[in-house]
């Protein structure tokens, strides 16, 4: 089948949505599917990284000053109207005979869905936040505790919803690393290694934040903190130097290709909801997590509700969490790893195959 996807990633959007898309890409392409991206040449775009993938990417230019729409809340991440952005994809869609196009962006609904619908067989969403109309045959809503009737009223009868985070999108490495990171959580009780990940761009350097608190933090002298950040993060250098100057062993890693890896081999997590979310979950790694954007506030109350993470509403509030590591290690642990088992990509490929 052909296959193209409609996402962006900018220091705005952050880059969770085009790693998700490209999680998906990199499953379709395996099964032998012919799959292309269409992406805007926003400012801290991944289309080099798609393009490293493996992956042919459409630009659509990005003009400075260039009229939006208001009528969406996240309109302006389109960076232009959503007539001018389905005139430009329709240009690109009149040349490939598309069987599925899938959308992951928050500045797009069923207007711009509707005016692509000739254009190809079938229309995919990917959403979570249930807060405008779509116009398509599937919709996938990877957060945990989604269901259908989230989005009642906002899809058309006939359209397959896929809700919760049995399907959340994560890469073969997360399931390859499960067994080996749950099991050396068995009966581990100290702190020796924190993975520290705010997102790729974290323009409001939290990472920072986060750094100052575990600098005070009395963790044994051995403890190693790794801090991953995007390759576009504005406040790299600020984070580099601040890095040296920890009391603790503090390494920067920059747009890393094993996070997984890093994930099985941390004792304790201090992360952003979002994408990432599953991928901890999955591995069973106990996480102080912040919701940086208020889109993403209600998920990281409910998972704090089943004591599946430690939500933070204070940075302070970091050196009490981890001085009390032991009570509440284990319920957090348990609790997360029922979360997502690493199946979710299977699930909705064969979803997309059985909808062709």
């Amino acid at each position: 089948m052909k296959i193209i996807f409609r996402v962006d990633a900018s220091l705005q959007i952050g880059t969770g949505h085009v790693m998700r898309c490209l999680c998906l890409a990199e499953a379709l392409k395996k099964r032998g599917d012919d799959v292309e991206f269409i992406c805007r040449q926003h400012k801290g775009n991944l289309i080099n990284k798609i393009r490293l993938s493996g992956f042919n990417v459409y630009e659509l230019e990005l003009f400075k000053n260039s009229k939006v729409d208001i009528k969406l809340f996240h309109s302006s991440w389109l960076g232009v109207t959503q007539q001018k952005d389905s005139f430009d994809s329709i240009n690109i869609l009149k040349k490939n005979e598309t069987d599925w196009l899938i959308i992951d962006h928050y500045g797009l609904d069923q207007d711009w869905q509707k005016k692509l619908k000739s254009y190809c067989k079938k229309i995919m969403v990917i959403d979570d936040i249930a807060d405008r109309v779509h116009d398509c045959d599937l919709l996938l809503d990877q957060n945990f505790g989604s269901s259908k009737t989230k989005y009642q009223g906002l899809v058309k009868k006939y359209c397959t919803i896929l809700a919760g985070s049995d399907y959340a999108l994560l890469r073969p490495e997360f399931q390859k690393w499960r067994d080996y990171s749950l099991k050396r959580r068995d009966n581990k009780l100290k702190i020796n290694s924190i993975l520290v990940t705010l997102g790729g761009v974290d323009l409001d350097n939290y990472t920072g934040k986060v750094l100052k608190q575990l600098a005070e933090c009395k963790l044994g002298e051995n403890t190693k903190i790794n801090v991953v950040m995007g390759v576009y993060a504005p406040h790299l250098k600020e984070v580099q130097e601040q890095a040296v100057r920890m009391p603790f062993r503090t390494e920067l890693k920059i747009g890393v290709n094993n996070m997984a890896e890093l994930m099985a081999n941390a004792d304790l997590a201090i992360g952003a909801t979002g994408s990432t979310t599953w991928e901890r979950c999955c591995l069973g790694l106990p996480t102080i997590q912040f919701s940086i954007s208020e889109n993403q506030r209600q998920i990281a109350e409910t998972l704090d509700k089943i004591n599946a993470i430690k939500l933070l509403d204070k940075l302070d509030d970091i050196i009490i969490l981890i001085e009390t590591f032991e009570q509440w290690f284990f319920q957090v642990k348990n609790n997360c790893k029922a979360i997502s088992d690493g199946y979710g990509v299977s699930l909705v490929t064969n979803q997309i195959n059985l909808n062709k």
